[in-house]
């Protein structure tokens, strides 16, 4: 099943540096494992934005919660999420 995905973080003003830094350490490394396995197709930063447009190819829409949940910003996100089909003129 194919989502895209947009996140857009929202990490509060007064977090100390040094745990925003953490964060975002572990947000990537977590991220790269799931773009090393497949389940995390395509990842496309949103110019101007600390967001992101993401395709993600998982079995489940639980699949997906679980995958999103865990990611270490998911508390700072706001995140929307569309389930895609394949569209009849597509020669992909």
């Amino acid at each position: 099943m194919l989502f895209l995905v947009r996140m857009d973080v929202h990490i509060p003003l007064d977090m100390a540096p040094a745990v925003a830094d953490d964060i975002k350490a572990r947000e990537k490394a977590y991220a790269q494992d799931l773009q090393r396995s497949g389940k995390w197709k395509h990842l496309y930063r949103v110019v101007g934005e600390y967001a992101n447009y993401s395709i993600f190819d998982v079995e489940s829409n639980d699949e997906l919660h679980a995958l999103l949940s865990g990611l270490p910003l998911f508390p700072y996100m706001t995140i929307k999420v569309t389930p895609l089909a394949k569209h009849p003129s597509s020669i992909a």
